[in-house]
């Protein structure tokens, strides 16, 4: 949006002292994916309808509260993101399929499901969009939500239609992790003027 600008670290001092241990329920990346998809499809937003899963969210917000910054910083999250973003993109493929989406809309859906909730961290947070960076992240979701239409389409068992969708978009995330792997950047061709 021109002339949008994050919200400048300052002024989040509200979201440190009331809201910080709020943050990650709010927003935290199953229950952001699902809810987005399920208002979508029209599916029951699952957090709603259970205590449980509020509490878990509480809980997991009280420990990012309670650990130094330092604790999240490393390879280790970027290999649990991986593995969960393409284990949600997955799965929210094959929801899509259930709640009868067609199997493009269906792809788009685990595409959601895997992505949208970094997008809304990065941008609360004011931090660079993974959108915007040449990763291949959206790709690696992408990836996995169209070999699960697939496999679903050619009849392959759930959890195993699963299994290898996740798989495959995690060793494409895995490619950018530890080679660097990227999509090359619009305008920085070698010999444009």
């Amino acid at each position: 949006m021109p002339g949008w600008r994050p919200w400048p670290r300052r002024a989040l001092w509200w979201l440190r002292l009331s809201g910080r241990p709020w943050s990650p329920s709010l927003s935290s990346r199953s229950s952001r994916r699902s809810t987005i998809r399920d208002l979508i499809v029209g599916a029951p937003v699952f957090w709603v309808a259970q205590n449980a899963i509020l509490l878990i969210c509480v809980a997991a917000a009280l420990i990012v509260w309670l650990l130094p910054r330092w604790a999240w910083r490393g390879p280790a999250l970027l290999w649990l993101d991986a593995a969960g973003l393409t284990a949600y993109a997955s799965f929210g493929a094959a929801k899509g399929l259930a709640f009868g989406v067609a199997p493009l809309p269906a792809i788009a859906m685990g595409v959601i499901t895997g992505c949208v909730g970094g997008i809304i961290r990065d941008v609360l947070t004011g931090e660079p969009s993974i959108l915007m960076r040449p990763e291949l992240y959206v790709t690696a979701a992408a990836l996995s939500s169209a070999l699960m239409v697939l496999l679903l389409y050619l009849a392959c068992p759930g959890p195993l239609a699963g299994a290898m969708a996740a798989l495959a978009g995690f060793l494409l995330r895995a490619g950018v992790i530890r080679r660097g792997w990227s999509l090359p950047s619009y305008g920085k061709s070698s010999g444009a003027t």
